[in-house]
């Protein structure tokens, strides 16, 4: 008899909510397939079966949290019984076996006057149709409307909507494919409707007629007129590790501008035939990402972690790319070795790793043991930000909005002239344990000549 365990969901995740079974009891299940859904605070995920063989016992309901690597069923196995086995959390899809990347080496070009860039990863897609929750064919119990578990992704959600009683229909889905979150239901919660609807006169509730989703001794302090939004768990979550960042890491910031105009020249000539071949927009952000490969195996005290008493130096560059989440959070999953692949491949992870980000689909995999991470601000137009360090690496790089500026041109004769090019800022944040304020300034220097100078037509 062969034991299904929770399996590892991500770092600091401890538990592991079960959101579906696919299979019954006596049902047979084949290595490799899905078993069951399992949520937690940051992804949905589907567990596959470690085994193929007959579900004898199912231990962990729908809507149970269960700890990492608690047994959840037994299955039988159909060949001879094996040792019990850990469920392995949902494997990515092996990327194919990348060809030899060359260095990128910068090629003679006039001396440009410094100035500044842009990156971007699209802004949040518009927000998904409004659904009701509770249609007038599905009967009431009592003065509950039942939620359609279609609607929702999380036991959880959907036991705060029905704890709206009467209210549940006034939610309606903002997520993925009209689907309900933790915030649509905390919203109505909170609201004006539902708090008069609850027989209350003041945004201050007393005890007994606090909401369902309210704590008895704590309701929302808002004054009349305004509002309460209680933080969700991202939010809770990102507070914390940004301030443990800080008191962590002595955190210095260096900034440098650079001169798009040879990146941008490649995406005016490029971007037709890329967009109408991919189905995405080139942005500035897979050229910074290529350089920045090219400029870590310069510097690998850059590609590090910090451990008790010194530094990790990864030989695989694994990036973080900070996602926007349609402002709900934000959540920073990582590009494999990405060493190993060229700009246009970069752009299509990017791309990839971003859509699923914002549709709820990112996997425990996709965000853990990251290397060194982008936090990209560019599509919003910032000029400068300063992002705090994701521990336990040892620098992030902020790329900012890029626009036209003129800039000073000086030609191979020394001559001097203005034009009109894209400039955009970089900005590092760096861990001074890790090293010193000369490696990091070298280290810009660097990853700046290479997007000024490098021959990006090569790269298409």
């Amino acid at each position: 008899m062969a034991e299904v365990q929770m399996p590892e969901l991500g770092e600091n995740i401890t538990e592991g909510t079960v959101t579906q079974w696919f299979k019954s009891v006596g049902e047979v299940t084949t290595a490799g397939e899905a078993l069951f859904g399992v949520s937690t605070d940051k992804v949905d995920a589907e567990v596959p079966s470690p085994i193929t063989g007959t579900i004898t016992e199912i231990r962990a309901a729908v809507g149970e949290s269960v700890s990492i690597g608690a047994v959840v069923a037994l299955v039988e196995a159909q060949s001879a019984p094996t040792a019990p086995t850990r469920t392995p959390a949902p494997a990515a899809i092996p990327a194919p076996a990348p060809q030899p990347v060359p260095e990128l080496a910068p090629t003679p070009v006039a001396a440009v006057a410094t100035s500044v860039v842009e990156t971007e990863v699209t802004p949040a897609s518009a927000t998904a149709p409004v659904i009701p929750l509770a249609p007038p064919s599905v009967p009431r119990v009592g003065n509950v409307s039942p939620v359609d578990p279609r609607l929702v992704t999380s036991p959880v959600v959907r036991k705060l909507i029905n704890e709206l009683g009467a209210d549940a229909g006034l939610v309606t889905g903002t997520g993925p494919d009209g689907r309900i979150t933790r915030k649509d239901a905390e919203r109505v919660a909170y609201s004006e409707a539902h708090l008069v609807h609850r027989g209350r006169t003041s945004r201050v509730a007393s005890a007994s007629q606090s909401s369902p989703l309210v704590s008895v001794s704590t309701p929302p302090p808002a004054p009349e007129g305004a509002d309460f939004v209680p933080f969700n768990k991202i939010r809770k979550i990102t507070g914390e590790r940004m301030v443990a960042s800080k008191a962590i890491s002595p955190h210095v910031m260096n900034v440098v501008e650079v001169d798009y105009e040879r990146i941008e020249s490649v995406r005016r000539k490029f971007q037709d035939r890329w967009k109408r071949e991919e189905g995405f927009t080139l942005t500035y952000l897979p050229f910074i990402a290529r350089a920045l490969v090219q400029t870590l195996r310069e510097f690998p005290h850059m590609n590090a972690s910090v451990v008790e008493g010194g530094l990790v130096l990864h030989r695989h560059v694994d990036l973080n790319i900070a996602v926007d989440m349609n402002f709900e959070g934000l959540l920073a999953p990582v590009m494999r070795q990405v060493q190993d692949k060229r700009m246009p491949a970069i752009a299509r992870e990017i791309s990839d790793i971003a859509s699923r980000v914002r549709a709820g689909k990112a996997r425990a995999e996709d965000l853990a043991n990251g290397t060194f991470t982008i936090s990209n601000s560019g599509p919003f137009g910032s000029f400068m930000v300063a992002p705090v360090i994701n521990q336990p690496q040892v620098a992030i790089l902020s790329t900012d909005g890029v626009a036209r500026k003129p800039v000073v041109v000086t030609d191979e004769d020394g001559n001097e002239s203005i034009a009109i090019h894209s400039i955009g800022m970089l900005v590092l944040s760096w861990d001074h344990r890790a090293f010193d304020g000369a490696y990091a300034a070298s280290f810009l220097r660097r990853l700046k000549d290479i997007l000024e100078h490098h021959d990006w037509a090569s790269e298409m």
